[in-house]
Order: C-alpha cells, then structure tokens, then sequence
C-alpha cells in the first residue's frame, strides 16, 4: 500500500450507515466471479432495464426460477408436444 494512504481513521462497513444498510440487504448472498457470453448478458440488462430491476437481480431471479421449476415429467411432455403437433 501507498505510504501517501492514511486508513487509521477509517470507519468498518458496520460504522458507515449506507454500508451498513447494503450489508444486511445482501445477508445470505455471496459475492462470486462468473463468466457469461456478451450477448446473454446484453439480453439480462436489457430485460432488467425494461422491468426497471438490476440485471443480477434478474439473473438471480431466474436461476431461482429454473432451479425450483424441477424436471419435466413424461406426462406433461408428451401433452406438450401433442399441443404443438395439433397447432402446427
């Protein structure tokens, strides 16, 4: 570190009210590195712009959604594909 940086009188998040408030917003979240492709990740911010959401609350929001949707069952695939047939 710089020998110009003075942090002795530097608050911990806790201290710090804006912080403080972020901090226990993102109780049971964790901060993690991941990559994307581009154009997905263009998609997200534009569908969370247009919802007027953040985009990682909207990637949350729908690995959430995936995770508990579960697999598809045989029944519901075969009524599903018999639906597109007749459309089709």
């Amino acid at each position: 570190m710089a020998k110009e940086y003075d942090l002795s009188k530097a608050k911990r998040a806790p201290a710090v009210p804006h912080l403080a408030r972020l901090q226990a917003e993102a109780k049971g979240k964790s901060r993690i590195t991941i990559m994307l492709d581009n154009d997905l990740l263009a998609t997200f911010r534009a569908m969370a712009e247009a919802q007027g959401i953040g985009y990682q609350t909207l990637i949350n929001r729908s690995l959430r959604e995936a995770v508990s949707s579960g697999p598809i069952d045989e029944a519901t695939l075969r009524r599903v594909l018999r639906e597109e047939l007749k459309a089709g």
